[in-house]
């Protein structure tokens, strides 16, 4: 890849930020990482499985303390609720309240159900490509420690 190939793709990344800046207003106290959990524990429930922390941190690829941190807070707020395997005791799992699943529904399905047809021009075969290439060029970047000295 050329030079001035790497400079668009990181424009478009910073373009890919601002739009993620356009969704909609969230509620006083709501932040996109909580609409994010409760998009991906819906996601690993309907798998049939139950939901641990660590399976949210793989899924999202951040750092156990992270994931329990905003799964703490978001227990707080009754999005959430936990419970303790009765097999193990150290394991714990997650599950989204009614309080949890309504939001998530206000957020993850009407919203997106009102962009998708806005979104008909791009195949899903692009789609794919630019998630492929995003995902890709953030792991070479998180890899990468290229110093300009």
């Amino acid at each position: 890849m050329d030079i001035k190939t790497i400079k668009a793709l990181l424009d478009a990344c910073y373009q890919a930020k601002r739009i993620r800046d356009l969704l909609p207003e969230l509620p006083k106290g709501i932040t996109p990482s909580y609409i994010h959990f409760l998009d991906t524990i819906e996601t690993l429930e309907q798998q049939g499985q139950p939901v641990k922390v660590s399976d949210i941190g793989e899924a999202l690829h951040i750092p156990r303390p992270g994931v329990t941190r905003t799964v703490k807070e978001m227990e707080g707020k009754g999005f959430l609720c936990k419970r303790t395997s009765p097999d193990d005791g150290r394991i714990t799992y997650i599950s989204l309240t009614e309080k949890g699943r309504q939001l998530s529904h206000r957020y993850n399905e009407v919203y997106f159900s009102r962009l998708a047809p806005f979104l008909e021009d791009i195949s899903q075969e692009d789609a794919d490509c630019t998630i492929r290439t995003i995902e890709r060029f953030y792991h070479v970047m998180l890899e990468m420690s290229i110093s300009v000295d």
